[in-house]
This record gives C-alpha cells, sequence and structure tokens, in this order.
C-alpha cells in the first residue's frame, strides 16, 4: 500500500524519514547551484543511513544567528560555501589548525553543540593531484588566482611540491599568499600579475597548473595557454570550476595535456566532510556517479 501524504516517508523515494533522522546541510548565498545534495543523499542512500542532505540559503547578515540553530536543532554538519566561509570562522568553537592557517572553513562538524571548523578543499585537490600526477614532488606548479581555492590549494600543495608560481590580476594579493605559504614551508613560491606576459614566461616551465579563476573570467586567459602552444603533452592541467562554462580542459586535452575538472575535487572534499561527520567511509564512487548526473555529464 501507498504511503499517504504527510506520513514518515518523503515523496522523492530516498528513505524513510521519521524522528531518528538526522540532518546535514550546505549554505551559502546563492545555494541553487550546489551539487552537494545529491552527492550526499546519494552516499547516505547508498549506505542506508538514517541522514538527509538539504541545501540552506543563509544571508549574510543571517550568518550567526544560522549558526545558533544549528547548534540548538542538533544539525550533525555543515558545509560552508560563497560567501561564509571566512566569516564563519568568528562563530565557531573550535577551528582546525589546516583551516586556520588558510584562513576559510567549509565544514563544520556539530558535536554536542559545539561546532568545530574544518577546510577539506586543499586536501580534496592535493587527493585528485596525486592520484593524476603522482609523484608531485618534482612538480613546478603554477597557480591561477589567489582567491580562497587558491589559498587552500596552495596551502596544501606547498608541502609537497618542488615550486609554486602565483599568478593573479591583483598582484599584491598573489604577494600576501606568497609570504604566507614561505613563511610556513620549505617549498619555493613566487608571486606574478597575471598577464600574458607572464602566462608566456612562467607556464613553460611548469608541469602543472591550477585554474582558480571564475568561469566568466578564465577564457581570456585560457586562450593564451592554448593557443599559443604553452601547455604541452604531459602536462597537468586542472580546473578548480565544475561547470561547462568553459572549452578551456576541452583544449588542453587536445593540446597532450592530463586533465581534471574541479567535479572531482568537490567529490574528494564531500568525502572528506562525510567521514568527519559520521566516522565511516565515504562510498566515492556512488559520490561521483551523482554528482556527474546532478552536473550533467
Amino acid at each position: 500500500m501507498n504511503e499517504p501524504l504527510g506520513s514518515s516517508a518523503t515523496i522523492t523515494g530516498l528513505h524513510k524519514i521519521g524522528g531518528g533522522t538526522k540532518v546535514c546541510a550546505v549554505i551559502g548565498d546563492p545555494i541553487e547551484h550546489s551539487l552537494s545534495p545529491p552527492i550526499h543523499n546519494a552516499a547516505f542512500r547508498s549506505l542506508g543511513m538514517d541522514l538527509v542532505y538539504v541545501a540552506f540559503r543563509v544571508r549574510r547578515d543571517e550568518l550567526a544567528r544560522a549558526m545558533d540553530g544549528f547548534r540548538a536543532l542538533g544539525i550533525l554538519g555543515v558545509n560552508v560555501t560563497r560567501p561564509h566561509k571566512t566569516s564563519v570562522m568568528r562563530l565557531l568553537d573550535r577551528i582546525d589548525r589546516d583551516a586556520r592557517e588558510i584562513g576559510a572553513v567549509n565544514t563544520i562538524a556539530n558535536t554536542n553543540a559545539t561546532l568545530s571548523g574544518y577546510n577539506t578543499d586543499g586536501q580534496a585537490a592535493l587527493d585528485v593531484l596525486q592520484e593524476v600526477g603522482r609523484p608531485l614532488s618534482d612538480k613546478r606548479v603554477v597557480i591561477l588566482g589567489a582567491g580562497g581555492a587558491a589559498r587552500a590549494i596552495t596551502h596544501c600543495l606547498s608541502r609537497t611540491v618542488l615550486s609554486i608560481s602565483i599568478l593573479n590580476r591583483t598582484r599584491a594579493k598573489a604577494s600576501r599568499l606568497s609570504a604566507e605559504i614561505e613563511m610556513r614551508s620549505h617549498g619555493k613560491c613566487r608571486a606574478c600579475g597575471l598577464s600574458k606576459a607572464n602566462l608566456r614566461k612562467e607556464v613553460p616551465k611548469a608541469d602543472l597548473v591550477v585554474n582558480t579563476l571564475p568561469v566568466d573570467v578564465l577564457p581570456h586567459f585560457g586562450a593564451t595557454l592554448t593557443h599559443e602552444g604553452l601547455i604541452r603533452p604531459g602536462m597537468i592541467v586542472f580546473d578548480a570550476n565544475y561547470s561547462h562554462g568553459s572549452n578551456f580542459l576541452v583544449e588542453a586535452e587536445h593540446a597532450g595535456a592530463i586533465v581534471t575538472d574541479g567535479l572531482d575535487m568537490l567529490v574528494r572534499q564531500a568525502a572528506l566532510s562525510f567521514k568527519l561527520w559520521t566516522g565511516r567511509d565515504p562510498p566515492i564512487d556512488i559520490m561521483h556517479a551523482a554528482a556527474e548526473e546532478a552536473r550533467g555529464v
């Protein structure tokens, strides 16, 4: 017999939601684009876990009240996306060392109303790049951009790679990031302005190119990389974006590069969050399939 509306069964068919169901969430503004709900719900469903993952739009002036609400309601875990990754830090009870050094939190775990902040973005990118480019210890890296994603990725790569060059439109921002990395790492890190001239100078020496520029900015600079032959066979090219808004990776692959995009990073950071919240090993293949289906391959 079919469950009537208003019963404990979801009308989506994911699983039955009852009084014992725990909730995880992602917050941001905007948030409608997020692929995190299908990724996590597929993982919970595959393991038969009484958990559900939802998306909450939280405006800047609502963030403190949202954190109080998560404590009061016993929300098990929260992912944090723009524009809250930095501002949420002052509202947490504990911040992991990596997240503090990066200066951003993208994952919150709630233990008995104590909110602990973590950053899984950098480790997720490192996991992806180690799969496609091991070993990384001999790699020279060029990173395009110096925003939040670049900070997390640079922080983790600096422990492993031979050298890093950060190219950003505002050179001062790249210089600040480079100086922070140099203070904490034995690796070599330098900053340059993001220009066609500097792309021509830095990229031919690189083994790995990481793009963190927004999808609407990338084409102007990506065209220089691909049309002028700066991408060479065997080079690793990673685009932290996971939308289909750019042909950059397609052209880089045609040039012989080993390419990967931000969907792999998104799934890996989701897997790390899953482990923090549940203590269980995540079903990464299932999460990746759900992400591809939600994005549209």
